[in-house]
């Protein structure tokens, strides 16, 4: 290593790096199943889904790139390691499923317009193999997430969780076809399935997008935290107060602070990090201890002055 970090910027996935191998495998396999199955059936609720599986394997692909990655050391110009691929990693997952989704909901309307010709009898047998093989891997995902905080697996779980949605709206289209003859059950349950993939989709993009924004996450109040560093002993101000995360349960602090000139500085900072870590899991945190009399801080610091004269 290059430098030394008292937290490691890596992560070791060792339970979602298996999880997400068996998981592109299945896949990938059902995939071709579903898309001979799509063709020949001729059902667009069928294809939907096969499209909506080959997006699972570009995006268990980029999943398990951003894990690989992640174990991959800082050096001198990636200080923060390659974490954050994790992120851009579940962004362009989450912008898979919403593109996807708008797709099928266009074709479904042209489909509703134009209804077809479906063998109903085919897409029951492929999409009830669909739906095993999807439940089974929405489980696998499921306890992966439990044991291991991750979006980027989280967004390759919104995936499955609408592959499982769409085998059980072509089963049941199906069934509908079947008993009334009526194939505009097809597209119209394609469309509602595609809206369904797009709210997931857009919840993924959104918590991705906070992140690469270096938004403050939301499991935080920033006023609660400068209110609790304000009550140690010896802070008198804190302000260039910054939170964010590098990727899931990965955060990043700092914080700049007036102390008192008569308390050590050392013990105010050590003091400031042990609240951090105890309070709010925060392990990672850069404190800079000023004072406002020849720290220049402008009309700022002037009125803290003012404020505090004894300062």
């Amino acid at each position: 290593m290059y430098d030394y970090h008292h937290l490691p910027h890596v992560k070791e996935q060792s339970k979602s790096k298996k999880t997400l191998w068996i998981t592109l495998f299945l896949t990938l396999f059902f995939t071709i199943v579903e898309i001979i199955g799509g063709i020949a059936s001729n059902s667009l609720a069928l294809l939907s889904d096969s499209a909506h599986m080959i997006s699972d394997v570009l995006a268990l692909g980029l999943s398990m790139l951003a894990i690989y990655l992640a174990t991959r050391e800082p050096d001198a110009k990636r200080t923060f390691g390659y974490l954050r691929f994790e992120i851009i990693a579940s962004f362009l997952n989450g912008l898979a499923l919403a593109i996807i989704a708008i797709g099928i909901l266009v074709e479904g309307i042209h489909r509703f317009i134009q209804p077809q010709n479906i063998d109903f009898k085919l897409m029951l047998i492929i999409s009830t193999i669909g739906l095993i093989v999807n439940l089974v891997l929405t489980l696998v995902l499921s306890r992966s997430m439990k044991e291991e905080e991750n979006l980027n697996v989280q967004s390759a779980l919104w995936h499955f969780i609408g592959d499982l949605l769409s085998s059980i709206g072509v089963i049941i289209s199906s069934v509908l076809i079947y008993f009334t003859g009526m194939y505009f059950f097809d597209p119209l349950i394609s469309m509602v399935i595609a809206v369904i993939i797009f709210i997931g989709g857009a919840k993924i993009i959104r918590e991705s997008f906070l992140i690469l924004m270096e938004s403050v996450p939301e499991k935080f109040d920033l006023d609660e935290i400068r209110s609790e560093i304000s009550k140690i002993e010896g802070v008198e101000d804190v302000h260039e107060l910054h939170l964010w995360a590098i990727s899931t349960e990965h955060y990043s602090l700092t914080a700049h602070v007036f102390i008192h000139d008569n308390i050590q500085t050392f013990c105010v900072i050590l003091a400031i990090n042990e609240m951090l870590k105890e309070k709010y899991g925060i392990t990672h945190a850069t404190i800079q201890a000023e004072h406002a009399s020849f720290h220049n801080h402008g009309e700022y610091g002037k009125h803290f002055l003012e404020t505090h004269p004894a300062h």
